[in-house]
């Protein structure tokens, strides 16, 4: 297979109307979409006027359900707001008070020299400190003791919440 000025005019035009090199390769037939793509290439051509793949939506929230009442009258529960809805981070004040690192049989707290592999690996202190330590209680399971490991280890949030909240916005303003 040649590339043609005709088949090339006819890549440019599809290129430009935003197909994808595989769209492209199936209407040209004898070439691959690798091939494709290496032509737009030596050709240099820019962006597309429309992306190849479709833009994925939010998804749309269920509405509420109206709930009957016991006494016959009808309640809408109003959705949450994303405020209310996402769990907000968990702060270290919240969880527990600072814990002094465990003194150990001789006395001193754990070191990096001295730590254990079922030994709490929480760094306590500036690390500059010549008081720097760790924790050095007994690990549950990982690297921390249960209280550190509140800390850690914390359920993930929404990557933007402040998206969702425009949108909720936009939807009740109608």
């Amino acid at each position: 297979m040649s590339w043609t000025e005709e088949r090339v005019s006819v890549l440019k035009k599809l290129w430009a109307e935003g197909h994808s090199a595989s769209q492209i390769a199936k209407q040209l037939g004898g070439v691959t979409r690798n091939a494709v793509i290496g032509k737009v290439h030596r050709l240099g051509l820019s962006g597309r006027a429309t992306p190849s793949r479709p833009v994925k939506r939010p998804p749309r929230l269920a509405r509420p359900k109206p709930r009957v009442l016991p006494d016959g009258s009808v309640k809408v529960a109003t959705p949450a707001t994303p405020e209310t809805a996402a769990p907000r981070p968990v702060e270290r004040s919240e969880v527990m008070a600072p814990l002094p690192p465990l003194q150990q049989a001789d006395g001193e707290p754990a070191s990096i020299l001295t730590l254990r592999d079922s030994m709490c690996k929480w760094p306590i202190g500036d690390p500059a400190d010549p008081k720097f330590a760790f924790c050095g209680r007994k690990s549950d399971c990982g690297p921390y003791c249960s209280e550190h490991a509140k800390v850690a280890f914390q359920p993930a949030r929404k990557r933007d919440s402040r998206k969702g909240a425009y949108d909720y916005v936009r939807r009740i303003a109608g």
